[in-house]
């Protein structure tokens, strides 16, 4: 019960000790010369606060970049493992390279026993060959450190790279349908297949682009805000220009 009584009391001394601070830094603020030292200090708490604010936006990034990096890790670990593995179980039925005696030394052969003379085998008609598609090369780390700052903001070298990796997947895919047999098509490609030749112009005759369809059709990309600013530095970087045209932007590799 004794202890009780001093935890009460102990509070009510607190509180008291709180107003009477509180009263007397209301008495401070009456003061002419204290009153101008209290503002400059609510302007820097001000300013510190607007600091902790941009501290927390800060680490909040690095925590986003270092779940980006560590899922990184974790994949490239499971390439090295599969690669191990594959260097240490290569299957024994691979094609063994063989040395053909094209030369047979006469005396060997038996003179009355009629020598075979082996036709050589019909030669393989050579495949069709196939046309190659125009990727864009990816961003080096001088390019990246040569952007302008307020032009990449806190996008980092992975993110830009990450985007032209999804560009150039976009690129491969509506290509690979332009460049079927039309015989060949199914009836959706088919259709991808009359949307591609109508938005071609005399601009982009020969090259190679991608709109926004494209990016949305074969990509998990958002076309959002942050993906124009990336396309800028594409433009800057002269990976990519544009072309419009018939309400369409086209964005052309280069």
């Amino acid at each position: 019960m004794a202890s009780d009584l001093e935890q009460l009391c102990s509070h009510i001394n607190e509180k008291i000790g709180n107003i009477k601070k509180t009263l007397s830094l209301r008495n401070c603020g009456k003061e002419p010369t204290l009153k101008t030292i209290l503002n400059k200090i609510g302007d820097e708490i001000i300013v510190v606060n607007e600091l902790l604010n941009k501290l927390e936006l800060e680490i909040q990034y690095q925590e986003q970049t270092n779940s980006s990096l560590k899922e990184l890790f974790e994949s490239l670990e499971e390439d090295c493992k599969d690669v191990e593995h594959l260097k240490e179980n290569i299957p024994p039925h691979l094609p063994q390279v063989t040395v053909t005696q094209n030369f047979v030394n006469r005396s060997d052969l038996d003179p009355e026993e009629p020598v075979k003379v082996e036709e050589p085998a019909p030669t393989k008609k050579p495949l069709k060959e196939q046309r190659s598609i125009k990727e864009m090369p990816f961003i080096t780390s001088d390019e990246f450190n040569g952007i302008p700052a307020y032009m990449k903001s806190r996008l980092t070298y992975c993110h830009i790279n990450d985007v032209i990796k999804e560009i150039n997947k976009a690129v491969v895919s509506k290509y690979k349908i332009v460049h079927q047999p039309k015989k060949a098509m199914s009836s959706v490609a088919r259709n991808l297949y009359h949307r591609f030749i109508d938005e071609e112009t005399k601009e982009t005759k020969g090259h190679y682009f991608v709109v926004e369809a494209d990016i949305k059709e074969f990509t998990a990309l958002k076309v959002d805000k942050r993906f124009h600013v990336i396309l800028n530095i594409l433009r800057h970087c002269r990976r990519l220009s544009e072309v419009r045209g018939k309400g369409l932007t086209r964005y052309v590799i280069t």
